[in-house]
C-alpha cells in the first residue's frame, strides 16, 4: 500500500551518527549490490553505507506503484530485480506462495525481531521474509483545539465517547461534519473498516479464512453499521462517498473543517503541524484508537526490505538490510519522514522530545497486530476491492448492511478461488 512520506519529527534538527559496523573490519569491502526502494530516499544512504562497510550500493528508486510490477516481472523470469528490494505487507501472501524470497530467520538475531514487533506481519509458516524498515499503523488523529472549544476535556477511549464528542463538536457549531471517514470505492475505505472491525473486538476471518463478519452480532457487521450511523447522524460528510482518504486528510481535516480522522496515519503529523504547510498547525495530535471495550487496538501496514533467492550477492545484501534496519540508522532516517519500526528507536526519539505525539505513537505501536494473523493472503487485492465497493454501495443507500456483508463474503470466496 502506498505510503505518504512526510516529516514525523517535531524538529528536523536531529543529527545522529549512522551505526558503526567497525572501521577496521570490512570483510565485504569491494563488493557491490543493487537496492530497489520507493522514492524518495535519503541522499546519503549509499555513501554512508559504503564508508562503513566498503560495499558499494547502486540505490535505485521508483514510485511505489511501479515497484511491484517490476519485481513480479523479474522474479517470474527467474532474474534478480535487485539484491535487496522493497517488500510491502500486502505482498506477503503472494510472494511467500511463489517462494521468491530468502528466509531471514537464520541471519537476523532474535533481539532484532523482538524489537521490531511488526516483523510478524512478514512471517509466514515460521519464515521471516522481510525486515520492516518504515512503520505505518493506524492511530486516531484529532484537532485538540476543536475538542477544547467544545468543552471536551478528556479524549475518548471508547467508541460511544467518540460519538458523544463528535456530536458535541457539531452541536457547538465548530464544524458541520466532525468525523473524517472515507467511504468511497478506494483502499482507504477498506482500511477504515478493518480498523473498526478490530475496534469492535473482532477479526475478519478465522484461521481457515472463513469470513467472520456476516452475522449481525459480529464485529465486522457492527463496524459497517457504525459507519452508516455516523453518516445518518450527520457526523460524516455525505461527499465522503466520492473522496479518497488522502483528500479527506488534506481537504477536510487538514483545513480544519473536520475534527477527527477515524483511521489516522502517523506519517501526516509532521506536515499537519507545520505552519508552512497546514492551517491546523499546533492543533493536531494522535490519540489511541478508541474501541467498544476501551482497550485500544490497531493493525500495521509496514514496509520491509527483503532479499530475492536469486540475488547473487546475498552476504552483502544481508549486511545492508541489517544496517538499514538498525536502531541508530532508524533514528537518523526518521528525519526523512520514516517512522521507526523498532520500539527502542521510537522510544528514544520520544524521550528526546523529537517525535510529534510521541507518547501516543509509542503506546499504539505496542498494540499493532497483523491484519491477517496467518499472513496476508495472495488474494488480498481482490478482497479489498470487494470490501470498498460494498462499503461505497452501502454508504450511497444502495445496499443494506446484510447485503454488503454477503457481497464482501462472496468477493472473498471468489478471490480465494482464483
Amino acid at each position: 500500500m502506498h505510503k505518504l512520506i512526510l516529516p514525523l519529527l517535531a524538529s528536523a534538527a536531529l543529527v545522529i551518527a549512522a551505526p558503526a559496523l567497525g572501521q577496521d573490519a570490512k570483510p565485504l569491502a569491494g563488493q557491490s549490490i543493487t537496492v530497489l526502494m520507493p522514492s524518495p530516499q535519503g541522499p546519503d544512504i549509499a555513501s554512508d553505507f559504503e564508508a562503513e562497510t566498503g560495499i558499494h550500493v547502486d540505490l535505485q528508486t521508483l514510485s511505489w506503484d511501479d515497484i511491484r510490477p517490476k519485481l513480479v516481472t523479474a522474479l517470474v523470469a527467474g532474474t534478480a530485480p535487485a539484491d535487496v528490494t522493497e517488500f510491502d505487507w500486502s505482498w506477503t501472501g503472494q510472494f511467500s506462495a511463489a517462494g521468491w524470497y530468502m528466509p531471514l530467520d537464520d541471519v537476523i538475531d532474535a533481539d532484532t525481531v523482538k524489537d521490531i514487533g511488526v516483523a510478524k506481519i512478514f512471517t509466514v509458516d515460521g519464515k521471516l521474509l522481510g525486515i520492516p524498515y518504515t512503520n505505518d499503523f493506524r492511530v486516531m488523529l484529532v484537532n485538540k483545539k476543536h475538542f477544547a472549544d467544545a468543552g471536551i476535556t478528556e479524549m475518548p477511549k471508547t467508541l460511544d465517547a467518540l460519538v458523544a464528542a463528535a456530536k458535541k463538536i457539531k452541536e457547538k457549531g465548530i464544524v458541520e461534519y466532525p468525523i473524517g471517514l472515507p467511504v468511497s470505492a478506494t483502499e482507504g475505505a477498506s482500511t477504515s473498516w478493518y480498523l473498526l472491525t478490530k475496534a469492535f473486538g473482532g477479526e475478519l476471518f478465522d484461521k481457515d479464512f472463513n469470513p467472520l463478519f456476516t452475522s449481525p452480532d459480529s464485529a465486522g457487521y457492527k463496524a459497517l453499521a457504525f459507519e452508516l450511523m455516523l453518516l445518518k447522524e450527520g457526523l460524516v460528510d455525505p461527499a465522503s462517498t466520492g473522496l479518497k482518504d488522502s483528500q479527506i486528510n488534506e481537504s477536510m481535516f487538514g483545513q480544519g473543517i473536520a475534527s477527527i480522522m477515524i483511521s489516522g496515519e502517523p506519517g501526516r503529523l509532521g506536515q499537519m503541524n507545520d505552519p508552512k504547510q497546514s492551517k491546523v498547525a499546533g492543533q493536531v495530535e494522535a490519540i489511541l484508537v478508541p474501541t467498544a471495550s476501551g482497550e485500544t487496538r490497531s493493525f500495521g501496514l509496514p514496509e520491509a526490505l527483503a532479499i530475492p533467492n536469486v540475488s547473487p550477492n546475498k552476504e552483502a545484501a544481508i549486511a545492508f538490510v541489517k544496517w538499514f534496519t538498525s536502531k541508530d540508522f532508524q533514528k537518523k532516517n526518521a528525519v526523512n519522514g520514516f517512522l521507526p519500526t523498532r520500539t527502542s528507536a521510537l522510544s528514544e526519539l520520544n524521550e528526546s522530545g523529537k517525535l510529534n505525539s510521541g507518547d501516543a505513537l509509542v503506546a499504539q505501536s505496542k498494540t499493532v497486530e497483523p491484519l491477517f494473523p496467518q499472513g496476508t493472503p495472495p488474494w488480498y487485492p481482490q478482497f479489498s476491492s470487494g470490501v470498498n465497493t460494498a462499503i461505497n454501495s452501502s454508504a450511497k443507500g444502495q445496499m443494506s448492511v446484510d447485503q454488503a456483508m454477503e457481497a464482501i463474503a462472496s468477493a472473498a470466496k471468489q478471490a480465494m478461488a482464483q
